[in-house]
């Protein structure tokens, strides 16, 4: 008789918690063609949108994260909050009792908590992953009752001390990354200048988009080399406004501006430079052999963003800049003196793939397969 799996991935509210998801689900359909794959998340979030493109249904509820303001408005929209996930996790329920799944894994984020949590009131076999050395709060609420919590950092065990079980796995990357430098891309610009492709994560970041346009104006004054600056669909339009006010072409030449970027893979491949956040996209960069430039973003539980950098940049893998430093002129010399450098960057590009891990996939899948 042949087995196969049925899961359901829960996770969202950024890309970072959905791309985790989608690359293990690849591989546990590579492994089980007849595999039975559900993801899970959040009414209008971005997991709706990438499930979509990579053909697997999923189950979305009206959700927000809790905020960590104190205002009688922050009250009354926490207390919306929680009647939504309450709401949301008897939907669950319901959903679970009809497909019986062998697992559910959440993967991170508000919008993982309701599926999970329902899958273990119902007795169901749950995974939880951390892919921040510091986990976040649904991991920390999740990881004292789930069957196991996938880590990506050894030191992330210390900070879950009612943890059920903890695996240390490491963060879990589509294949098509790992082995993207070795394949045939077209290039990213039609001339031979050095690139420096530039995002803030799925969602995007207003303060560091807002350096970004002055930077791109440098960019495009002085010709030293390309920039692909990616803003998050929420930014496209005032970036672009912003930088016709000043002149600026952003669609030829050395300077070209997307929303978001569906091609991660080639982009990694074809960079020789990446300026970006410090969440998920770190164990990218380091799945490809891509040295980077990293604002961590300081509006994230306990700094978490910070300490997955400096990890990272002890190993001589990337270069740090904190938000408070990252004015447009320091960036824009900062890439400049880098893009001039190319020993140097083939050396980070090295040292970022020693911090990989190639089996990240398959241990994943075996630990899922033991549940």
């Amino acid at each position: 008789m042949t087995f196969f799996m049925k899961i359901v991935f829960s996770g969202g509210g950024t890309a970072g918690h959905v791309n985790p998801a989608l690359a293990v689900a690849g591989y546990v359909q590579k492994k089980e063609p007849e595999s039975q794959i559900w993801l899970s998340g959040g009414k209008g979030n971005i997991e709706e949108r990438l499930a979509k493109k990579a053909g697997y249904p999923i189950f979305a509820f009206p959700l927000k994260g809790l905020s960590r303001k104190k205002s009688f408005s922050a009250v009354k929209e926490n207390l919306q909050a929680l009647k939504q996930m309450s709401s949301a996790t008897k939907n669950c329920k319901k959903l679970l009792a009809d497909f019986q799944p062998d697992v559910v894994m959440g993967t991170g984020g508000y919008a993982s908590v309701p599926m999970v949590r329902a899958a273990i009131q119902l007795g169901m076999k749950t995974a939880v992953l951390e892919v921040n050395a510091t986990p976040g709060v649904a991991t920390r609420q999740l990881a004292k009752k789930a069957s196991c919590t996938l880590l990506s950092f050894s030191e992330t065990e210390d900070l879950l001390p009612g943890a059920k079980r903890t695996v240390l796995t490491g963060s879990p990357v589509r294949s098509e990354i790992l082995t993207c430098r070795e394949r045939d891309y077209p290039p990213l610009f039609d001339n031979s200048k050095p690139t420096l492709v530039c995002f803030w994560g799925s969602v995007g970041a207003k303060y560091m988009n807002e350096k970004m346009v002055e930077v791109a104006r440098m960019a495009a004054e002085r010709q030293q080399f390309n920039l692909l600056l990616v803003t998050g669909p929420a930014h496209y339009g005032w970036v672009k406004d912003a930088l016709i006010r000043k002149g600026v072409v952003t669609d030829r030449g050395n300077l070209l501006l997307a929303d978001y970027l569906y091609d991660m893979d080639r982009v990694l491949a074809k960079a020789d430079l990446v300026l970006c956040r410090a969440g998920g996209t770190l164990a990218e960069l380091c799945a490809a052999g891509t040295p980077a430039i990293v604002v961590p973003s300081p509006y994230v539980t306990d700094n978490h963003q910070e300490k997955n950098a400096r990890i990272l940049e002890r190993a001589g893998a990337v270069k740090v800049i904190t938000e408070e430093e990252a004015e447009p002129v320091l960036l824009y010399d900062t890439a400049w003196s880098l893009l001039q450098a190319p020993d140097l960057l083939a050396q980070m590009g090295k040292c970022a793939k020693a911090k990989s891990q190639p089996d990240v996939l398959e241990h994943i899948y075996q630990t899922l397969k033991s549940l």
